[in-house]
């Protein structure tokens, strides 16, 4: 009795030293291969479709990988420079802002003291400077850390590949580790797909919604540099409660301060348009499916931001979502 206790308790603690062992191995990349099941997940429709017509996984799943790649490379092929081109110019646009005037005009009665404007000036034009200046270096970083976010890269498409080719074996392989009847295990599948479909689609395709209207506006009325501040909108419209906020009023702000009125007025509208949206259908469209928790789904986007970065903006809500899943199979299985 004895004996087999100890080969247990040996077998046991084995198994979690080479799982903490796995854990710290894999911690650098393993956001990277986060994203990589998270795309697996998303492209699994086309996968399917064209595995009907060749018939032969592995070729499928390479050109999956194939065709995102390309998706992937062209636009920042040609893009990039033009961004980079319009950072710079939105960097030096920046230095040289008068903050106060327009917002006299908007605010006459609060700007009425010429202290009070001598005060708020330098403050508004510290933290501008303060943020393209971080801009900047975000940009010096993706040049300093080129070759890790090349390697993070081919993790991501190892990861797709092999989850799109094995995912039949693999999902066999989690639900035989699970401690659940067929029965139960097939509503947890069912569950964390509908949430995991949720959370992907309503943050991803609500994001490029909510940054395709303000690009359009910042297109309509000619904006400067509207293509990077395009997708600083769509970037912007994933994050939680601020959303393209965060990019429309300054650049409404800056039109103000080129005696752009008219173009201000129609960024506001846009603006206010595109976060209209953003609170009235994100929450509603995120939790529908699954009948998740707005407020569980907002905890989860900052906290998995604090955790994991932009990315976490997705793992988290899923992170509270599964917990949610296996705590309600958990609490309704049978004694």
């Amino acid at each position: 009795m004895d004996d087999v206790f100890f080969k247990k308790g040996l077998t046991v603690v084995i198994i979690l030293g080479l799982a903490v062992l796995a854990f710290l191995m894999l911690r650098p990349i393993l956001l990277a291969i986060i994203f990589g099941i998270l795309l697996a997940f998303i492209f699994t429709p086309l996968h399917n479709r064209i595995l009907k017509l060749l018939k032969a996984p592995k070729i499928t799943a390479i050109l999956v990988c194939i065709l995102l790649i390309w998706l992937v490379v062209l636009p920042v092929w040609f893009l990039l420079p033009i961004i980079i081109n319009q950072s710079v110019k939105l960097y030096i646009a920046s230095q040289q802002l008068d903050f106060v005037t327009p917002l006299r005009k908007i605010f006459p009665a609060l700007f009425a003291s010429n202290d009070l404007a001598a005060q708020i000036g330098p403050m508004i034009h510290t933290f501008v400077t303060n943020t393209t200046n971080s801009i900047m270096n975000g940009f010096a970083d993706l040049l300093l850390q080129f070759p890790t976010i090349m390697l993070q890269t081919a993790v991501v498409f190892f990861t797709l590949f092999f989850v799109l080719k094995d995912r039949e074996r693999i999902i066999n392989y989690i639900q035989s580790l699970l401690p659940f009847t067929s029965d139960v295990q097939k509503r947890m599948f069912k569950l964390s797909k509908d949430i995991t479909s949720s959370v992907l689609i309503g943050q991803i395709v609500l994001g490029m919604m909510q940054g395709a209207i303000l690009g359009a506006g910042l297109f309509i009325f000619k904006v400067p540099n509207a293509l990077l501040l395009t997708i600083f909108s769509v970037i912007a419209g994933v994050l939680p409660i601020v959303g393209p906020a965060l990019v429309w009023i300054p650049t409404a702000v800056f039109l103000f301060a080129g005696d752009n009125t008219f173009a201000g007025v129609g960024i506001i509208i846009f603006g206010l348009i595109s976060s209209f949206s953003d609170s009235l259908v994100r929450p509603f469209f995120v939790s529908r499916k699954a009948e998740l928790s707005p407020a569980v789904v907002l905890i989860g986007m900052i906290g998995g931001f604090m955790m994991f970065g932009v990315l976490g903006f997705i793992i988290g809500p899923l992170i509270l979502a599964y917990l949610i899943i296996i705590l309600d199979v958990y609490r309704k299985k049978p004694a």
